[in-house]
């Protein structure tokens, strides 16, 4: 089975005025801590919303310090249950980014379209060979070595 897992990671940034150069910083700041070791990490801005509902900025700034949320999704594959997708997700990423917290938001099992075009390869392969051993002919085989090297 595979799942594609959803991860939160607050991730502090420095010396910023804005919300949105906080997001900036902290996108490029985690990019270059997942790269290149787990480029296939997708990272998207976290989504905040305040008790009442409202939407917030997905950073949080103080005394030009912000803390910023972030979304980073993979893919994990040949997993037994969707909180073995989690955990693995949670250690690759936690690897990279040291002290930053992280929280899982979301597992999703992806559909197995390998087992479907594995069925289909078997049925197609093994048509073709029954036509193909029809169709040998003497002249298409490849000499054997010891007749090359006479």
């Amino acid at each position: 089975m595979n799942c594609r897992v959803v991860v939160e990671a607050a991730i502090p940034v420095y010396d910023v005025s804005t919300p949105d150069e906080a997001v900036r910083i902290a996108i490029s700041k985690t990019g270059e801590l997942l790269n290149p070791d787990l480029n296939y990490v997708e990272i998207n801005m976290g989504e905040r919303t305040s008790p009442s509902g409202e939407e917030l900025p997905p950073a949080f700034i103080a005394a030009d310090e912000a803390l910023v949320a972030l979304e980073l999704e993979m893919t994990v594959f040949n997993v037994e249950r969707e909180e073995h997708a989690s955990r693995i997700a949670r250690k690759e990423i936690g690897q990279r980014l040291e002290n930053i917290p992280l929280t899982v938001l979301d597992v999703k099992v992806l559909e197995d379209e390998d087992d479907e075009d594995e069925a289909e390869a078997e049925t197609t392969d093994s048509d073709e060979e029954d036509e193909s051993d029809d169709e040998t002919d003497e002249d298409d085989v490849l000499p054997e070595f010891e007749d090359l090297i006479e």
